[in-house]
């Protein structure tokens, strides 16, 4: 398995790339929409651009798993539901969810992609 660090440095190249940041901003807390400006057409830019960089294949919603939040099995009144935090916690592993899950604010959900969250994933894949 690839090292922390060795990941860390590709994503960091990776998201300089994609977002037009420095790579000072690139930080492990950075969250990829509130601290480096990322929309929701860069994610799909961010997947492409990861596959390339590690030589792996990212399925859709893989990394990004937005169609959670437009179940309403799993979102009522634009708030996650505890049925729906248990799906993102097992489709998210990779993804520190407890701020996120003091919330649950749809539009919030964002925020819990950080660049740590990345390069734990990209790991899982390696």
């Amino acid at each position: 398995m690839a090292s922390y660090d060795d990941v860390f440095e590709k994503v960091q190249t990776v998201l300089e790339d994609a977002l037009g940041v420095d790579k000072e901003e690139v930080t492990a807390e950075a969250t990829l929409v509130g601290d480096l400006g990322a929309e929701s057409i860069d994610f799909l830019d961010i997947v492409f651009r990861l596959e390339k960089a590690f030589n792996i294949k990212i399925q859709q919603s893989e990394l990004f798993p937005d169609n959670v939040l437009t179940d309403p099995q799993y979102v009522q009144e634009g708030k996650v539901t505890d049925a729906g935090m248990a799906e993102l916690r097992q489709r998210l592993p990779h993804t520190n969810l407890d701020a996120f899950d003091a919330d649950r604010t749809v539009d919030s959900f964002p925020n819990v992609f950080t660049v740590d969250a990345i390069v734990k994933f990209v790991q899982s894949k390696l």
